[in-house]
């Protein structure tokens, strides 16, 4: 589905009642860290960070990063991870994974972070009640880059994912590499043949590297109620994450860092995934943390897009990004049983599927926040849509980001965060408005006609009044079916 060129931006709807009224994070492209009402007021911004994503930490403090590597030698490897204050002061700092020297650029450590991170305190970095990420001590977990060869995947350079442990010294305690585990993943042996042959090759210099998993999001579970059953899969120190280029989620033992869960590559190897159906290119695979509805599901943002790899085929002449769909779903699923709990998907949305299932569609980037009360805060990121839904999909409150990139033309949003007023002392409790939604029907700019406004209308003899179709050209899921 196209765009229309003139659409709101800001907050569009807001109904403070239904709400889990707070502060939002994100990131306003190519500008910095935006914190703001709910009424999208702009309490504080951070300019010229580059927060993928930004964290809120109590005491209206964040973490971030101030800058990229050039994209000529890297793939979104991030300078350095900061702790800023309120006043912008650096109060810690991130930069010791790897010492960096590309032609032509003065040498420099670079944490090559990327995606995702946490502070101790916090499993995931977003609110949960007696789970408050640490300000001035503790460790922190960092996804970032390493480049790595092996000759059981590819004989080309790899772009690895890995796991750092830090302490606030900054001095690396903990680390797990990704490419190390591969026999853990069960790839089949087409999609094999497929990462042999092309690791998601990217064309950096001076030989390029394959970007073959691209983890995107990693957190610890947290204390839960399937390890408190006794079920050491599930163990508090353990880390979930997702790879976005194979289609694959899955929980490493923090003791051993062996793959102790998964879902995917394969969803066609069990009734259980069956069920489930494909996850493909999906970001912020999570455990929601305890003392929040839903508590010990996993919450992902099944993109849709393109994402995994496989034998060749017309939507993927090379096997590379194989699985194909147009639209995303947000998917609630219990680890255990491997069942859908909840989600959000083009049906839920209340689009007709498939023909408008577009509608509800962020190909990349993207992730949610269940909140204290029972919503979601989903971010449709790749066009800069935030909303809440309740349990009932009942849009709450929905904002647009209005920032459009120079370097970038998109208003992308990677991931934003809700938290509570406390949080943000210096700024105190904001005034709340409702607003209410518009009916897009007969909402005009000025100057174009009114809606139904029309010089004539006659009717037409014999017309048969309107009812429901089978006569698209494309079946519905809501076509009749013969009883």
């Amino acid at each position: 589905m196209g765009h229309p060129t003139i659409y709101p931006t800001g907050v569009t709807v807001y109904n403070p009642e239904k709400c889990w009224n707070g502060f939002t994070i994100f990131q306003a492209h190519e500008v910095g860290a935006v914190l703001m009402d709910m009424n999208g007021r702009e309490v504080k911004v951070w300019r010229g960070v580059n927060g993928m994503p930004n964290k809120l930490l109590p005491g209206g403090q964040i973490l971030t990063t101030r800058g990229l590597r050039n994209g000529k030698y890297g793939v979104q490897d991030y300078l350095d991870l900061v702790q800023v204050d309120w006043d912008g002061n650096i109060v810690w700092k991130f930069d010791q994974n790897e010492y960096i020297e590309d032609p032509g650029i003065p040498g420099r450590w670079m944490a090559r972070s990327h995606h995702d991170y946490q502070r101790e305190g916090s499993t995931t970095g977003y609110y949960a009640p007696g789970m408050e990420p640490k300000t001035d001590s503790g460790n922190t977990l960092i996804l970032a880059h390493r480049n790595a060869r092996n000759k059981d995947i590819t004989d080309k350079l790899l772009l690895d994912d890995v796991i750092l442990e830090v302490d606030w010294d900054g001095d690396i305690v903990w680390e797990w590499h990704c490419n190390e585990h591969f026999d853990e993943m069960g790839f089949r042996e087409g999609p094999k043949n497929t990462l042999a042959r092309d690791p998601n090759y990217r064309q950096t210099q001076p030989e390029g590297m394959g970007d073959w998993m691209h983890i995107n999001s990693m957190s610890v579970l947290g204390p839960n109620r399937w390890h408190d059953a006794g079920d050491e899969r599930f163990h508090p120190d353990n880390i979930i994450v997702d790879g976005r280029e194979a289609n694959i989620i899955f929980i490493i033992s923090k003791a051993t860092g062996k793959i102790v869960w998964k879902l995917g590559p394969d969803y066609d190897n069990s009734p259980e995934a069956k069920a489930i159906g494909w996850i493909i290119g999906q970001h912020h695979a999570h455990m929601i943390p305890r003392g929040l509805p839903g508590e010990g599901h996993i919450l992902v943002f099944d993109n849709g897009g393109w994402g995994g790899y496989d034998v060749p085929n017309p939507g993927s002449p090379t096997g590379v990004k194989a699985a194909l769909r147009d639209h995303s779903r947000v998917l609630e699923i219990d680890p255990v049983n491997l069942k859908i709990v909840w989600q959000y998907t083009p049906r839920e949305a209340g689009f007709l599927e498939p023909m408008d299932s577009n509608r509800f569609y962020s190909p990349f980037i993207s992730g949610m926040q269940r909140l204290p009360n029972g919503n979601t805060l989903i971010t449709e990121g790749s066009d800069g849509r935030v909303f809440e839904v309740t349990p009932e999909h009942e849009i709450v409150w929905e904002f647009i980001s209005p920032y459009w990139g120079k370097h970038v033309p998109m208003n992308m949003t990677y991931r934003a965060y809700r938290v509570p007023y406390e949080w943000v002392p210096q700024a105190g409790k904001p005034s709340e408005t409702p607003i209410a939604p518009l009916d897009v029907s007969t909402f005009r700019v000025p100057g174009a006609a009114a809606a139904g406004e029309r010089t004539r209308e006659v009717g037409v003899e014999g017309c048969q009044p309107y009812e429901g179709s089978n006569a698209l050209c494309v079946a519905s899921v809501e076509d009749p079916t013969e009883e």
